[in-house]
């Protein structure tokens, strides 16, 4: 028998035991334990209160997607302004106000948070852990990105959105040249969005290196999770850059300091190093997650594990230290010395060199699989594969410095990052919600409506952004609400508008798929698509807990290999919302650890945090004074009670079995 003695004095000795007989009946009456232990408090206080890892992951998924809607009704109006010259149908400013508004929810409100948000979903499951790491941190980052979201668009609404481009460029943004409040409103929505994401970040990383299951060491991650890992990361190291930035352009708009004023000793261009140092590094930050998923994908319907694992995590890595290295690439027009610009042509070059070597990795996976399954999920990923090597080819022609000053601030730019973002992150997420939408609700969404979804998209996709590659070699600058018919763009804008068009309708038909499966679809087992991660080992949705057995695990793919004699884990009290957590390198049992339980202070702190920053636009006081109710919230968040009592559990279960409870 297997023992292995827990740190902590009063935990049980013999937290893993081999033999998974246990008896039938200590069996049911510990899983009903844990039912009353984990069970949310019910009502609207209690949906507010939850701080359920899975309640989080869909609340951002489906925030993330609202955001995302509305943004593209917005691109949806430029698009109708340019599909013809000369057009009168929005002035300058709103077109401003809309393009910028745009471009930062899809950026700040959409693209990072969504990936985040199937994140906390998947993640605990996939590597076996039963909550996530600081769950009241998580839903307080939640809230902040709920609120944030709230505020730019209440304020686009109110005609006080940022009008400035969703990058901010000063002076254009300055106290000079930016009148009123929209660059505030666009500063203060970055503090919420970065807040929001590096408390996430911190609470991924430390639920991948220390709440695994026991045997998954370093290792027998899955790639996904390896993929995370690295991205939050990157959010930790590349976002404060961005929030400095915007710290410092508000300090310079509302409290007359001089980081970004030349006359008075400050620099102009420090804003773009501060701004891309983040900005670069956050087209991988959504770029990795993607490819994070693509790996389950493929080798699920390839029946095989994933060819390559040690390269394919190598890549990853790599990817994300270049990453932070090539920013400068976005200033070659800005006048710097042309040598030092030649290293930073060097690192852009180099950067395709791992996302090369995972498209190789997939593809031996393909071919030496046991009989490929175009799914939808697949469909997707294939799909991929054509999409997003435009948008690398493009992205290593910008590389070169004379090509980049042709195509500086045209069209092609806008071809080129729509295809890396859209074709790049979005063709796999959408994917990746069709492969794991049946562990989130416990049903299956429709096959044949999802490949109508998806060629419609692919088509529409094309169409929109690839006119615009010659829409810019043809000199057509972007940020431009109109343009002279003798300039010969119309017929491609047109061509344009029509995919967006074609887009609209794919997307929609993927929206219905989702809410007739929601009503109608069919019911999924645990383990619909028979894939090998974690998160298929436990029920289709999964409960509070997770997994009502923790089991160890003894290689990468655990339902494809499994331990006969994997041992169940023992010893976590059912009484109690305890989590495991494990030794960093190979996930041995380290102690027990009280996962906090439903609380509603992390949404008071974030609505206190929230009117602190909108205060602080109008007045500094407003920080003085927006920091006492924000201070008593975190008074009432660290006094939290981990949660119930053996005798409120008792009286749960007795609530919820009076007649087995008694005898």
């Amino acid at each position: 028998m297997k023992v292995h003695p827990l740190v902590r004095k009063e935990a049980d000795p013999r937290l893993i035991r081999d033999d998974p007989r246990l008896e039938p009946a200590s069996l049911e009456r510990e899983m009903r334990l844990q039912d009353a232990a984990w069970k949310a408090p019910g009502g609207f206080v209690g949906w507010l209160s939850s701080v359920d890892h899975k309640s989080i992951g869909k609340r951002m998924i489906l925030t993330a997607f609202v955001w995302f809607a509305l943004a593209g009704l917005l691109a949806a109006l430029m698009r109708l302004q340019l599909s013809r010259p000369e057009n009168t149908f929005l002035g300058p400013d709103l077109y401003n106000q809309i393009f910028t508004t745009h471009g930062t929810a899809m950026m700040f409100l959409f693209a990072t948070p969504v990936m985040l948000g199937v994140a906390v979903y998947i993640v605990p499951l996939e590597v076996g852990a039963r909550a996530i790491a600081f769950p009241r941190l998580v839903a307080y980052g939640y809230w902040m990105f709920l609120f944030g979201g709230i505020f730019l668009f209440s304020n686009f609404f109110a005609n006080v959105g940022p009008d400035v481009g969703w990058f901010s460029y000063v002076p254009l943004s300055g106290p000079e040249f930016g009148i009123g409040k929209r660059p505030d409103v666009w500063a203060q929505l970055i503090t919420f969005s970065e807040i929001s994401s590096l408390v996430i970040a911190t609470a991924l990383i430390v639920t991948i290196l220390k709440l695994r299951t026991p045997g998954m060491s370093l290792s027998r991650i899955s790639p996904y999770s390896w993929a995370m890992l690295i991205v939050a990361f990157m959010i930790v190291f590349a976002m404060p850059g961005v929030v400095l930035s915007s710290t410092c352009l508000i300090l310079d708009r509302l409290v007359g300091t001089h980081f970004y004023n030349y006359a008075e000793g400050g620099d102009v261009l420090l804003w773009q190093h501060l701004f891309w140092f983040f900005g670069h590094p956050e087209v991988y930050i959504i770029f990795l997650p993607a490819v994070g998923m693509i790996s389950p994908i493929i080798s699920t319907f390839s029946r095989r594990p994933v060819f390559g694992y040690l390269a394919i995590i190598l890549a990853n890595i790599s990817t994300a230290f270049i990453g932070f290295g090539v920013w400068v690439h976005h200033m070659f027009a800005t006048g710097l010395p042309q040598f030092a610009a030649s290293f930073f042509t060097v690192a852009s070059v180099m950067i395709v060199i791992p996302t090369a070597t995972q498209i190789f990795c997939w593809i031996a996976t393909v071919w030496t699989g046991r009989g490929v399954r175009f799914t939808v999920p697949m469909l997707y990923v294939l799909s991929w594969f054509f999409v997003f090597t435009i948008g690398g080819l493009t992205g290593v022609m910008m590389a070169m410095v004379p090509m980049d000053l042709q195509i500086h601030d045209t069209f092609f730019i806008v071809a080129h990052f729509h295809y890396v973002l859209i074709g790049g992150a979005v063709f796999p997420l959408l994917g990746a919600i069709h492969y794991w939408f049946p562990k989130m609700t416990g049903r299956m969404l429709s096959e044949g409506i999802g490949k109508v979804a998806l060629a419609l998209l692919f088509i529409g996709f094309n169409l929109t952004f690839f006119p615009m590659h010659i829409l810019g070699l043809h000199g057509m600058p972007r940020r431009v609400y109109t343009y002279p018919a003798s300039m010969g763009w119309g017929s491609l804008n047109l061509l344009a508008s029509i995919g967006a068009a074609v887009m609209f309708v794919a997307l929609l038909v993927y929206l219905t798929n989702v809410i007739i499966s929601l009503r109608a679809g069919a019911v999924a087992p645990d383990n619909p698509w028979d894939a090998a991660t974690l998160e298929w080992a436990t029920s289709s949705p999964p409960p509070v807990y997770n997994f009502a057995f923790m089991r160890a695990v003894g290689s990468r793919d655990p339902l494809w290999q499994p331990e006969l004699d994997a041992p169940i884990i023992i010893g976590l009290n059912p009484e109690k919302c305890e989590i495991l957590v494990t030794h960093l390198l190979d996930a041995e049992p380290d102690h027990r650890y009280p996962s906090p339980g439903p609380s509603i202070w992390p949404l008071l702190a974030a609505i206190a945090t929230s009117v602190l920053f909108v205060w602080s636009i109008y007045t500094p006081w407003g920080v003085v004074w927006g920091a006492i109710p924000l201070t008593i919230t975190l008074i009432g968040w660290f006094w939290p009670k981990s949660g119930r009592t053996p005798r409120e559990v008792e009286r749960e279960l007795s609530r919820l079995e009076p007649k087995e409870a008694t005898s």
